[in-house]
């Protein structure tokens, strides 16, 4: 049995064209997945919030609703009724 020239070309072809092919998704999956490592590069060199921001209004809310609270159970824990 012998295999004609035509043929051993259009599978060599067709095997490098296959190659091709999966070289340039693999490069293309690299280079996605170096975007995103640099992305969560910059997101960890950003500076944290400092203390002279103002609290938003939620915030600020809640902790006053958390010192009254904590007034109410000192005030129960001294003894006096409200």
């Amino acid at each position: 049995m012998t295999i004609d020239p035509q043929t051993t070309i259009t599978l060599a072809v067709s095997g490098l064209a296959g190659l091709g092919m999966i070289t340039a998704a693999a490069l293309s999956g690299w280079r996605g997945w170096l975007a995103l490592k640099h992305r969560e590069l910059v997101e960890l060199r950003r500076p944290e919030p400092t203390a002279t921001t103002m609290p938003s209004p939620a915030s600020r809310i809640e902790l006053a609703d958390l010192k009254e609270r904590i007034r109410k159970l000192e005030a129960i824990a001294a003894g006096v009724d409200l």
